[in-house]
């Protein structure tokens, strides 16, 4: 219970503090463009089973390796694509949680 807690408050309610703290005159275009980096996820279509609750998706997925990380920290250094970063790199954290807490 706790597991599912922290990982999917990590993935909705991160990003909404981060949007509140930091981008306040836009915090709701902020706020989806970072749960927009929730659809890395779609990389787990390609494992079988698709939905492994014991399996950290980190290192595993395509979209979750560290080459993949290591890109999602580029982008949050320029201005233009720094929201999709920060969304992406949240979406990695709340994972890491997740597979912290297994």
């Amino acid at each position: 219970m706790l597991q599912t807690f922290a990982h999917y408050g990590c993935h909705f309610l991160l990003p909404l503090v981060v949007a509140l703290l930091f981008f306040k005159s836009n915090w709701k275009i902020a706020y989806f463009i970072m749960l927009a980096g929730l659809l890395i996820d779609v990389d787990h279509l390609l494992a079988t089973p698709i939905f492994n609750p014991n399996r950290c998706s980190i290192g595993f997925h395509p979209l979750h390796s560290s080459f993949a990380i290591l890109f999602y920290f580029f982008l949050c250094i320029p201005k233009k694509s720094r929201l999709v970063g920060l969304g992406l790199v949240i979406h990695i954290v709340s994972d890491a949680v997740d597979c912290a807490l297994m």
